[in-house]
């Protein structure tokens, strides 16, 4: 097999990624939030300067593609009258933050995750990876353990709030005031202890830990809050608004238009949209609304030959394998074995080589298949046991 090439990077606004169908520009708004005025003007100059092609990241941020080198520039110019840019892309970077998208105006989440953001965008952590991210989740119960970031504020049971570093069970108890700085502080640890080790230094902080890293001694006593696991998140009303669903977390620009005229959105990381406010859901061709359709447990990356690194296709076999998979499953197709779509485990994975589709059950694409070299039209008897 053919080994991917692996950027360690994330693209930004201010450092788009090229790719098949030419450079993706991604969007971090503030909080995952768009105004409505923000939102159409992002569809627009998305058709201007790009394909019209939007998508909706898993780590809820958003995505222009097909933009050119030549249109780029005026690109940015419509960004920054928008306010959606940073000082720097060190900054961008750096402002990795994942917000519970269920905020209230004033709480403790919308405070403290703006708190971070500007604490990052002001004063970057120099050689803080590009991966390397936070996630402020302290609503009644914490809905963002499933998404993959390094260092979480959470809530507790009992409504204080902890600072947990990811791949580890124990965490720190932090007052709100504190929240903000203790997360910089292990922001700040982090870079000094992968500094001190021997060999190559680890991006993501599981990976540090897993090292045999000890965690500061603030970190000594607390357990990590048993918090029931988060139910999946699907389409339909929520306290702050209403979920709809995007296939693959894929959408039009004239989709997002037709939200924008409806309220103000935020982006998730579960590759849905919040619809701030609203009672219902939208009739729109692209949305997904229904709690049922397997589109929602079915995750595929772009493929080819939007993605020079895919060795195939992937989208339209995930749209025709999705049926096919048992209520309760999930299925994974990978045009590589980067997995940037769902890089953790599912029931199945369908990873795509050069030669052919590798079938892998309740692993990633990491792990040894089960069959190999299946062809799109032998895929769907190898999804029955």
């Amino acid at each position: 097999m053919s080994v991917p090439e692996i950027k360690g990077w994330c693209p930004g606004a201010l450092r788009p990624m090229a790719s098949g169908d030419g450079l993706v520009v991604r969007l971090r708004p503030p909080l995952g939030r768009l105004t409505q005025a923000q939102a159409k003007r992002i569809a627009e100059l998305s058709v201007a300067h790009g394909n019209g092609t939007l998508d909706l990241s898993s780590r809820a941020a958003l995505q222009i593609r097909g933009v050119s080198e030549a249109s780029y520039p005026a690109l940015l110019d419509g960004l920054s009258a928008l306010n959606l840019l940073d000082k720097s892309a060190e900054a961008e970077a750096n402002r990795n933050v994942i917000t519970q998208p269920f905020w209230q105006e004033g709480d403790r989440t919308q405070v403290i995750a703006r708190a971070l953001e500007a604490a990052l965008a002001a004063a970057p952590l120099p050689g803080l990876p590009a991966k390397f991210g936070f996630a402020v989740d302290t609503g009644p119960q914490p809905v963002l353990r499933e998404t993959p970031t390094d260092i979480r504020i959470e809530a507790t049971s009992t409504g204080t709030l902890q600072l947990c570093a990811d791949g580890a069970e124990i965490c720190a108890e932090v007052e709100p005031a504190e929240a903000v700085q203790a997360a910089i502080d292990l922001a700040e640890w982090f870079l000094q202890a992968r500094a001190d080790l021997p060999g190559p230094a680890p991006g993501r902080m599981a990976r540090l830990l897993r090292r045999g890293v000890v965690l500061p001694p603030a970190f000594a006593g607390m357990q990590r809050n048993p918090a029931p696991a988060p139910a999946r998140q699907t389409p339909g009303p929520s306290t702050s608004g209403t979920l709809v669903a995007l296939a693959f977390g894929q959408m039009q620009a004239e989709t997002l238009v037709e939200l924008a005229s409806l309220s103000a959105v935020r982006m998730t990381p579960w590759r849905m949209i919040l619809l701030e406010g609203a009672t219902q859901a939208p009739d729109l061709r692209e949305l997904i609304t229904t709690q049922d359709d397997p589109l929602l447990r079915t995750m595929a990356c772009t493929g080819a030959p939007r993605c020079p690194q895919g060795h195939a296709p992937t989208r339209t076999l995930a749209r025709s394998l999705a049926p096919l998979v048992p209520a309760g499953q999930t299925l994974h197709v990978s045009g590589c074995a980067k997995a940037c779509a769902h890089p953790r485990a599912a029931d199945l994975t369908v990873l795509a080589t050069p030669q052919g589709f590798d079938l892998i059950r309740n692993g990633t694409c990491a792990d040894l298949p089960a069959l190999t070299n299946l062809s799109p039209d032998t895929l769907p008897k190898a999804l029955t046991p």
